[in-house]
């Protein structure tokens, strides 16, 4: 995929456009596998605080403990429940939390609208006296895709000292699944992934070139949904 970061390894999936090489035609919700060039996935939402944020492949676990809120990924991370890991992670950030830790042991894989919108919760969350956003048990592929990406500067990744070393089985013994709430709309969904790559483009120079192409093509689409979204179209 010409326009995307040679180094991201992953599932490629931007804003249910499907990525051949040399183009991108729209294919809205559904997933494909780079490595395969196979769909393996389809639309699907996701409601927050009803206790499992189900796509095809992927579910959300969270919970709340004392000083930080836990969020942990199962399967793919990617801009099908991305939507629900902001709502969730922003209404933690309203209830008044200031530490946020993403478990990614058994995460698959991310694709860029997961990592945006985990750089966009991190940028919030600095705003904040003291707050952090921690990213525990990330695996070699996982690590190696925010590093690439320079998102290592805005969260911390496995740090040594954090308040939860130590204690993660019974952690991940007290979470529960995030359950689904309706379906967003395809103008909403653009709008999130849209937003999730203007923030990665934001870091630095090698994201903001090589995402150029996506974001570019993302305001397109989201201008003419827009419009017909005005005429009484359905978006």
């Amino acid at each position: 995929m010409d326009h995307m970061p040679p180094a991201i390894r992953l599932p490629i999936v931007v804003a249910g456009l499907v990525a051949s090489k040399g183009n991108a035609r729209a294919s809205p919700g559904w997933v494909v596998d780079r490595n395969q060039n196979r769909d393996i996935g389809s639309d699907s939402g996701a409601r927050l605080n009803q206790f499992v944020l189900t796509t095809v492949d992927s579910s959300i676990s969270v919970g709340s403990f004392e000083g930080f809120s836990w969020i942990r990924p199962h399967g793919k991370g990617s801009f099908m429940n991305s939507p629900a890991l902001k709502a969730y992670c922003d209404s933690r950030l309203a209830a008044g939390e200031n530490l946020l830790v993403v478990d990614l042991a058994d995460c698959g894989g991310m694709d860029s609208t997961f990592m945006g919108t985990l750089a966009g919760t991190a940028a919030r969350l600095s705003a904040i006296n003291g707050g952090r956003l921690h990213i525990a048990e990330p695996g070699e592929r996982n690590r190696r895709s925010l590093e690439d990406l320079g998102l290592d500067f805005l969260m911390d990744i496995d740090p040594p000292s954090a308040p939860w070393r130590g204690s993660i089985e019974s952690i991940r013994s007290g979470l529960q699944p995030l359950h689904q709430q309706p379906d967003s709309g395809r103008l909403q969904r653009t709008r999130h992934v849209l937003d999730a790559h203007q923030t990665l483009s934001g870091i630095n120079r090698k994201n903001a070139s090589g995402f150029a192409g996506v974001v570019g093509t993302l305001k397109e689409e989201l201008s003419k949904k827009e419009r017909l979204a005005n005429d009484g179209g359905s978006a």
